[in-house]
């Protein structure tokens, strides 16, 4: 019998990749993809992606969507008993492992470690030490389409928000952006794919600049 497990869900390529190293178990079976929704705006957390595209990228993959909401200038605290509320509904069923795409950032691990152990599950990291420059081109290779949808203009030029991620794009980083954006670079949303029954019809919207650093590229 396959275990079941959730996949902590972005929207963007880690996840994915991740999603997509799962499939290739035969021992797992993904039961829902876990994402945060942030209250009023109606995106997803941090990349700023219309809830709307969220839950027809999840259809077209195929999963079910577990949506937390959080408020806006959402505290620690909130997040995480909101969080822990979810998952601790997923444990009762007998749900005791979930999938996340970080990568290497140790302090991340730790903390999503530390997180699922007090509530009885275990973390799986399907892509964790992979070096990132090899799975940015294994991403492409693969026939994967994103869209960068946030940019931290700390980090890379608001030029890069927009554009899709593909060679030209990886090519293009300065050296001190990883080319995952690990760091928080910048953010994407993948609307295609070899674990997409269908491609999710998007359109580049309006760009705007919030908090005077993080630049996005709205998704129609």
């Amino acid at each position: 019998m396959k275990e079941q497990i959730l996949v902590g869900w972005s929207g963007g390529k880690d996840s994915a990749m991740a999603l997509y190293e799962l499939k290739q178990k035969k021992e797992v079976e993904v039961a829902a993809l876990l994402t945060t929704v942030t209250e009023g705006y109606d995106r997803i957390s941090m990349h700023g992606v219309r809830r709307k595209l969220l839950v027809e990228q999840a259809g077209a993959l195929g999963y079910p969507l577990e949506e937390i909401s959080i408020p806006q200038s959402c505290t620690n605290e909130i997040y995480e008993q909101r969080m822990q509320d979810t998952l601790e509904k997923y444990r009762r069923q007998g749900i005791s492992a979930a999938a996340f795409g970080d990568l290497f950032l140790e302090d991340v691990r730790a903390y999503r470690e530390e997180r699922m152990s007090r509530i009885g599950m275990r973390c799986i990291f399907p892509v964790w030490g992979r070096p990132t420059a090899e799975l940015a081109r294994q991403f492409v290779g693969l026939g994967f389409k994103a869209i960068v949808v946030c940019v931290d203009t700390n980090a890379i030029d608001r030029e890069f928000a927009g554009r899709e991620y593909d060679l030209d794009l990886i090519r293009d980083l300065p050296a001190t952006a990883d080319p995952c954006a690990e760091n928080g670079e910048f953010h994407t949303f993948v609307y295609d794919g070899p674990i997409f029954s269908k491609p999710v019809a998007v359109q580049r919207g309006e760009k705007v600049l919030r908090e005077n650093r993080f630049y996005y590229c709205d998704l129609v």
